[in-house]
């Protein structure tokens, strides 16, 4: 009996596993447009989604254009996370898009005014990434 649970266990274990996804699947807006909402989500340093409805389908998901954080699994990936979620969760931001990358929008956001990527910089955030 103990070999089966071996060899269930071991074929679980060589199943793929896929990551999971961000929540934020709404349609992104065109390049130069303007939009706002809350920060819902923090996907890591320098990304996140906005929506003005709780709902996750209308969650827009944000590429910071002013900002590269390090990689999660980098150092200083988790930390950059960290200080973007006590930054901007569950304030207001106004975006405006640029390019998409991937399946997210480069926007460049303000908090009040001032630029996220400045904001981040004050605070001691350190560039890193791509």
């Amino acid at each position: 009996m103990s070999f089966r649970l071996v060899l269930l266990a071991s074929l679980l274990l060589a199943l793929p596993v896929s990551a999971l996804a961000d929540p934020c699947v709404a349609p992104l807006p065109g390049p130069s447009t303007t939009f706002s909402g809350v920060v819902r989500y923090i996907g890591d340093g320098d990304s996140l989604c906005v929506s003005r409805s709780s709902d996750p389908q209308t969650w827009v998901e944000v590429r910071l254009g002013d900002f590269s954080a390090p990689e999660l699994h980098d150092a200083g990936g988790a930390r950059a996370k960290a200080m973007l979620k006590a930054l901007t969760y569950g304030q207001y931001l106004v975006c405006r898009a640029g390019r998409q990358s991937y399946d997210r929008v480069v926007a460049r956001c303000q908090l009040n005014g001032a630029g996220i990527g400045d904001l981040l910089r004050q605070n001691g955030a350190v560039e890193g990434g791509n």
